[in-house]
């Protein structure tokens, strides 16, 4: 499309019914990031997901000018939670920081 620029690879990450809070987690960790748009399942596509009409489908954020979307696709698919970010850091101290919010008592490995 002409004047739009389209990136050639946009993640998905797949939910159950999480997009939301997982967009919401995400934009509040990294700097320049915002939730983009909130589509809801229409009337079809809920019928044909098991889904309820009118609830989240997909959330579109983006960090860092890349762009992410987010579907609550249901639990069709036995997929682990994991996703990775290679992040560029200029100090150690923003690499603590990005540490302490992301790992949120969990493991990390360097």
């Amino acid at each position: 499309m002409k004047g739009i620029e389209v990136p050639k690879i946009t993640p998905f990450l797949w939910f159950d019914n999480q997009t939301e809070e997982a967009a919401g987690f995400y934009t509040s960790v990294f700097n320049n990031s915002t939730i983009k748009t909130v589509t809801r399942y229409g009337e079809a596509e809920a019928k044909a997901a098991g889904r309820q009409k009118g609830s989240i489908m997909t959330t579109t954020f983006r960090i860092e000018g890349q762009e992410f979307i987010a579907i609550n696709g249901g639990p069709f698919f036995k997929i682990t939670p994991a996703i990775s970010f290679f992040v560029t850091c200029d100090s150690p101290e923003e690499i603590e920081t990005l540490r302490e919010k992301l790992s949120n008592g969990g493991t990390w490995s360097e």
